[in-house]
């Protein structure tokens, strides 16, 4: 199979998760004088042409002061000048480092790992150690299979990390790592045609008037904040974006809710959810980290805070996992738990609904 044919089935479907990162950065002088943006730029970036930097604020990735700006824009005293690209700043050789990793599966295809919360998937600008593929890195250099490719395979090479797909720093659970070149190529694939079978599960604000629901708005990076992603229901901007939802337990203000993906933009649950008014519980990005449902009473207040203190994070949890095996053709499955933390703070809800239930009887 030809690299070129792998890398533009990669980016076709890495486009769904684009992420920007910061590359320069700059504060106007006091005493500088108006001039254009592109001429500003091209004397303090090496290297940098004009056309460049006409290309970079056409496509949005040149700020000031937080706002996307035009190339004709002319800089002034104390503006704050960011440069956002998506890839990030060098691209680094990741560093191997012995960290723990829950593999729920391997083979010689892939791997399946249940990411703990709290842990960054890949390295970014910034943030280039510590991450899970830092410890994939590690554990693919224990392991004396060679790297396979499609017509060869070079004994003195190592298996390379694939990555198919992202899940939030936040969000827990299952990701499919490619361990050859034919395994990268077929689920980023089934990925892009939507071929791959994804269940979530979220802890939601608010009741559901029905059992079943589909939020299908296009999704794309909000005009307002670029670290944010925002629908179009008109879809005049952004990417087709369609999420299907059941109801699995009710618990009064909050319910728990069973996701399944038919795309994988940046962030899609959890901006469909807010887009229907149920923000994820404990959501920092999208609102749902304040009390939306409820009581006044300072009780109640205090129940929610503890809550928020059980699990400091969203409470979105990636839970299956189904796709056709790259090698042997087979469809196969994978299920996870939930963390500690999903699991405590489902009780304490389940607790607070009973005892609520009980005061009415």
């Amino acid at each position: 199979m030809e690299n070129q044919e792998i890398d533009a089935v990669q980016g076709e479907f890495q486009e769904d998760e684009q992420e920007l990162f910061e590359h320069y950065r700059f504060v106007i002088d006091k005493g500088q004088d108006l001039l254009r943006i592109d001429k500003f730029l091209m004397n303090r970036i090496e290297n940098a042409t004009r056309t460049k930097i006409q290309q970079a604020a056409e496509a949005g990735f040149i700020l000031v002061n937080g706002k996307q700006v035009k190339s004709n824009y002319r800089v002034k005293p104390l503006d704050l000048i960011t440069i956002m690209l998506d890839k990030p700043r060098r691209e680094i050789e990741l560093v191997p480092e012995d960290l723990p990793i829950d593999i729920v599966y391997e083979d010689d295809s892939f791997l399946i790992v249940n990411k703990p919360p709290g842990i960054v998937v890949h390295p970014a600008y910034g943030n280039y150690r510590g991450t899970l593929m830092n410890a994939l890195v590690y554990h693919f250099k224990q392991l004396p299979a060679p790297v396979k490719h499609a017509d060869h395979e070079d004994p003195q090479a190592r298996i390379r990390p694939g990555l198919v797909h992202r899940i939030d720093k936040n969000t827990s659970g299952l990701l499919v790592i490619a361990k050859s070149d034919t395994a990268m190529f077929k689920l980023a694939k089934a990925f892009f045609n939507h071929t791959i079978d994804r269940t979530y599960l979220a802890l939601v604000w608010g009741d559901f008037a029905d059992d079943y629901g589909t939020v299908n708005c296009n999704i794309g990076r909000s005009l307002k904040d670029r670290k944010k992603m925002d629908v179009f229901p008109n879809g005049d901007f952004g990417k087709t974006a369609i999420t299907h939802f059941k109801v699995v337990e009710r618990f009064g203000y909050v319910s728990l809710i069973e996701c399944r993906l038919e795309t994988g933009r940046t962030h899609q649950i959890r901006v469909h959810l807010k887009s229907i008014g149920h923000p994820i519980f404990n959501d920092d990005t999208y609102g749902g980290d304040q009390i939306l449902k409820g009581t006044t009473f300072a009780k109640y207040k205090q129940f929610v805070q503890n809550c928020f203190d059980v699990i400091p994070r969203h409470a979105l949890h990636a839970r299956s996992l189904g796709f056709i095996h790259p090698e042997t053709g087979e469809p196969i499955h994978f299920d996870s738990e939930l963390p500690a933390d999903f699991q405590a703070v489902l009780e304490k809800w389940r607790n607070y609904a009973q005892f609520s239930k009980d005061q009415l009887v």
